[in-house]
């Protein structure tokens, strides 16, 4: 755990308040997590006289369309060169729920070029040297909204600054990235913020609703079709994996995050300790990873297809075909065959 010296703290508000227009940037296919956090410290840093400017790579799932202030948030596939400019001028970037710079995908060369100070608040391992000031933590916390209350609340000793939409999105961060607290979840600190979030008489039934129960129905075909058509076993290895391909896509009229969560089912049997994911998109193949125990899809990520994240999820690219991308993945399972049997 990184913890803040009084130092640190110090010398990030001194660098705050040099700056009137702050700018927050988010990673490419934002979820929760990196909306929740961008969100609610945007809203912190606008109470503080600031102005800000929440700069996203692309767009966000629907199931986020409700959050508090959500059309505050600019996309960068849609304003390329207003999003560019912003970040190439900025005085101070906060990056939130990103490790490297890679992840911002098109912004990747204006974030490494900028001037600006750089605050990076994150729980990915390995974060890039980029930043001025770096708040990470990563086995001993939820998700970064967690950090960001931590950050308000503790550091700055502004919990009474925390609105109740401030909470909404921050709370949001929490359930999405421990799976309604099924993983990710097992420190005190998780329950301690969220009880405290909860304390600002949030609806945490509502939220979970707007989260998980406005599904299309084109998207619950979708899962079905994964695991009926889609999902393959291999007891061998305790492993699993889905794919879907372009035409899987169009077929069942995909929408960006349909895809959510549909991972996590390939870890769902008993049998299976690794599971992958495999979706086509323009030029590449996207994988996400999950495991149980102590297999580690962040170093397997890394060894295999360009990719990390955490310890039991982690993502990774291909760009080939799918089929050349199922075969490597096969072929890789050999060498991991006892970390993976019990």
């Amino acid at each position: 755990m990184r913890h803040l010296s009084r130092e640190a703290v110090r010398a990030l508000q001194a660098e705050l308040q040099k700056h009137q227009e702050i700018v927050l940037l988010i990673h490419h296919n934002p979820d929760g997590d990196a909306l929740g956090s961008a969100l609610a410290l945007s809203m912190y840093l606008e109470q503080k006289g600031h102005q800000c400017c929440i700069i996203s790579p692309n767009d966000f799932p629907d199931f986020l369309q409700w959050m508090p202030g959500i059309g505050k948030v600019r996309l960068a596939h849609k304003e390329t060169d207003f999003c560019t400019r912003k970040i190439r001028e900025a005085g101070f970037l906060f990056c939130l729920d990103l490790n490297q710079s890679k992840r911002v995908s098109l912004l990747q060369t204006a974030l490494e070029q900028s001037k600006a100070y750089k605050a990076l608040i994150d729980h990915h391992i390995d974060p890039s040297d980029i930043f001025d000031f770096t708040y990470s933590v990563t086995e001993e916390t939820s998700s970064t909204c967690e950090l960001v209350y931590r950050l308000i609340a503790c550091h700055f000793n502004d919990a009474d600054k925390i609105t109740k939409e401030m909470a909404e999105c921050l709370y949001t961060g929490i359930v999405t990235d421990t799976g309604s607290f099924s993983y990710h979840c097992d420190n005190v600190s998780t329950f301690e913020t969220a009880g405290k979030l909860m304390e600002l008489h949030i609806n945490g039934e509502q939220i979970h609703r707007n989260i998980y129960d406005t599904y299309s129905e084109s998207r619950v075909r979708l899962l079905g079709f994964c695991l009926s058509e889609r999902m393959v076993v291999l007891d061998d290895y305790a492993t699993s994996y889905i794919y879907l391909t372009k035409e899987d896509l169009q077929r069942f009229h995909f929408k960006q995050g349909d895809t959510e969560g549909i991972v996590n089912y390939g870890l769902s049997m008993k049998s299976v300790h690794f599971t992958a994911f495999f979706t086509e998109r323009d030029g590449h193949i996207r994988i996400s990873f999950r495991s149980k125990a102590d297999f580690d899809v962040n170093a397997y990520a890394r060894a295999h297809f360009n990719g990390g994240g955490h310890r039991n999820a982690a993502g990774g690219e291909f760009h080939e075909s799918m089929e050349k991308a199922i075969a490597l993945f096969r072929s890789t399972l050999d060498q991991y065959k006892n970390q993976l049997l019990p």
